[in-house]
Formats: structure tokens, C-alpha cells, sequence
């Protein structure tokens, strides 16, 4: 690979850059996410080779579109592809000729999957997933005209509700931390921690111990430990593709302490949180699990992970914290992502905005 040295580094700056994008590289080509010119140009060839004998829409999206997204996408991507494909787009198309299918056929398809009250994001997935498939297909020439250029983005049914971020109340996050006094200490520093980083599962399963810095009470997010059925356990980069270093609550610190010498008489691992009695890294899924298990326990609703990402962001925004700093903190690639999902979370917060303008403003008359 190269690297290009943007105008006005320091030589400092380069070499610590130089340095993320080798470490980050090797990575890369140990999981064989990396592709030389000679195994491309193989695969391009076998691909161009089964399209040749592509006949149905089945063929098409198991021999060349879901080979290809394995190149371009992570292994989650491309297992949520073939989900999509196997269980709501085959049964139906998967056995017609690719070059007979019609915008009307795909229509029917997704009004189908309406009228069985199929959830309004699995519809716009079925959507964008043909749209990906057929753009494909037409580039390559395989089919003379793209059935999915008069197809409409579903839409939300006159009865459906709106989308709201599910997000616990400050009294429920208190309520947890009571409950979780009672709980293992592992368990114990994990719902901790999720709670007050708005990190993803993923990323705290992979958390290693050479990632926090117990002077500065900092934290830097690495990786994402993932599982799909085909790929079993990996480690992935974050979502966006970069690492972030973030603050963490100094008594979540002395709490990490405390689970690091609990962990040191049963194994030495260099995750944060491990497998009983080995130094494999916890399964991306038990902290959901676990979770299920809390909620039963102490008579909670929808307790899981990504509840809490949702309750950080939601209660750090509507008391005043900036959007860009929780955008940073949640590892969101694009701050527009988090005004999208969370400002409108907490109309108190709105009027607050309004008062401090009416303040200043009175302020300054």
C-alpha cells in the first residue's frame, strides 16, 4: 500500500501516522482482508467466468454480488446481504432469469413484505440490497436495462409509527447501578463501562489492556470483535474504520483495577474482559445474553446493549452536552448521524435552547 503525506504534517505527525497505517496494514493482511494484484485479477476472472453461466437472480447474487461484497465489505455486511437475499428475496425471485425481471416484479416483492407487516427498516434493506445487486449486474453489462431505476424507496405505512430511540431514564440508570452492586464484578465493569462511554459491544469485547491509560482515565477504542454463523469469532476495526481515544469515569478506573487482579489469579489475558478460566477473548454475544438474564432478574424492560449507547447519548445531549464531542465519543463517522438519531430525543432540551438565546439576548438589551 502507500501512504501519502498530507501538505503542512510535522515529521512527528508522519511518523506517528506511518506508523497507525503499518500496524493497521499488517492487521489487515494477517485477517486476509488484503488482496495482491495476481489473486484480484484470479477472482475477477472466475467471477466473469460464473457469469457467464448466470441464469437466475439466485445464481447471479451467490456466484458473483456476495463474493464480490466479501472484497469490498466487512464479513457483518456481507452475512446481513445473504440474510436478506436467503430469507425474504429468493423465496420469492430467486428462480427468475435475472434479464426478465421487471421494476414490477420487485414492487410487488416489497408490498408483498408490507401488507405481512414486515418492519419498515427490513423493507428498505430488501430495497437497498436489489439496488446494490441490479446496479451491479447492469454495470458489468449483464443486463441491458436497470429494473430498480423505477422502483420506489418503501415507505412507512399510514399506521406505522415513528422510529424512536429506545433510551432508559436517568432514574433507570440508577436503578441499574443499584442492581448491578449485586452482580459479578466482570459484569459489573462492563454495564459500567458501556454506560459511560456509549461504546458499541463489539468494541468493548475487544478491548485489550494495553488500550487504557489508568493515569490519564483514557480509554483508546482499536477494534470490534464480531460473529456472523460463517465467519465465527473475528476481530474487525471500529464501524467508521478509525480508533478513538476517550475519557472514562476515574471510578470505572478503580473498578478496572480491581478486575484486572480478580482475572490475574484465574488467567493472564490480554482482554479486558476474557472467557472463564481462558485468555480468549469474551464472545461478542454474552454481554446480550447476560443482559437478557438482568432483566428477568430485576424486572427491567429491553435491557441490552445498544440501549445503553442510546441512554448515553440521549442524556449527555439534552444536558447541554455539545453534538460534535457525544459524535466523537460514539465513534459516529459523520456528526449528522448522531442530530439525525438523538436531538430530538427530549423536548425540554429544545426549550432550553430557546432560553439561553432569550437569556443572552436579554442579557446583552
Amino acid at each position: 500500500m502507500r501512504w501519502y503525506v498530507p501538505d503542512g504534517w510535522s515529521q512527528k505527525a508522519i511518523e506517528r501516522e506511518l506508523a497507525r497505517q503499518s500496524s493497521d496494514f499488517e492487521r489487515r493482511c494477517e485477517a486476509g482482508e488484503v488482496v495482491s494484484r495476481r489473486k484480484k485479477k484470479e477472482q475477477e476472472e472466475a467471477a466473469a467466468q460464473a457469469e457467464a453461466a448466470i441464469v437466475t437472480l439466485q445464481q447471479y447474487g451467490d456466484r458473483v454480488f456476495l463474493p464480490a461484497k466479501a472484497i469490498e465489505c466487512t464479513e457483518n455486511t456481507r452475512s446481513s446481504f445473504s440474510y436478506i437475499l436467503n430469507n425474504h428475496v429468493y423465496p420469492v425471485i430467486g428462480k427468475r432469469k435475472l434479464t426478465q425481471i421487471t421494476s414490477a416484479d420487485i414492487t410487488a416483492l416489497l408490498l408483498a413484505k408490507q401488507k405481512q407487516k414486515l418492519a419498515h427498516a427490513t423493507r428498505v434493506k430488501i430495497y437497498s440490497v436489489l439496488k446494490l445487486l441490479f446496479k451491479m449486474a447492469y454495470m458489468t453489462d449483464l443486463i441491458e436495462r436497470n429494473p430498480m431505476d423505477k422502483v420506489e424507496r418503501p415507505k412507512p405505512g399510514k399506521d406505522a409509527k415513528q422510529d424512536e430511540i429506545s433510551a432508559f431514564t436517568l432514574e433507570e440508570l440508577r436503578y441499574i447501578l443499584k442492581c448491578l452492586e449485586q452482580e459479578p464484578l466482570k459484569w459489573q465493569v462492563l454495564i459500567r463501562l458501556m454506560m459511560d462511554t456509549g461504546i458499541r459491544r463489539g468494541e468493548c469485547c475487544a478491548l485489550r489492556w494495553a488500550d487504557i491509560d489508568f493515569e490519564e482515565c483514557l480509554i483508546t477504542i482499536r477494534g470490534n470483535l464480531c460473529y456472523t454463523p460463517s465467519a465465527g469469532v473475528y476481530l474487525d476495526t471500529p464501524k467508521n474504520g478509525k480508533s478513538r481515544t476517550i475519557d472514562i469515569d476515574p471510578a470505572v478506573i478503580e473498578m478496572l483495577k480491581a478486575l484486572r487482579k480478580e482475572q490475574s489469579s484465574d488467567c493472564i489475558s490480554p482482554y479486558i474482559f476474557s472467557q472463564t478460566g481462558s485468555a480468549d477473548p469474551m464472545h461478542p454475544q454474552s454481554p446480550t445474553r447476560y443482559m437478557k438474564r438482568f432483566e428477568k432478574k430485576y424486572g427491567m424492560k429491553d435491557f441490552h446493549p445498544h440501549k445503553l449507547r442510546h441512554s448515553f447519548a440521549s442524556v449527555a445531549i439534552t444536558n447541554g452536552a455539545d453534538i460534535a464531542s457525544v459524535s466523537e465519543k460514539l465513534g459516529h463517522s459523520d456528526k449528522a448521524v448522531t442530530l439525525r438519531m438523538y436531538t430530538h430525543a427530549d423536548q425540554e432540551s429544545i426549550k432550553r435552547a430557546s432560553n439561553i438565546f432569550r437569556n443572552a439576548l436579554s442579557e446583552t438589551h
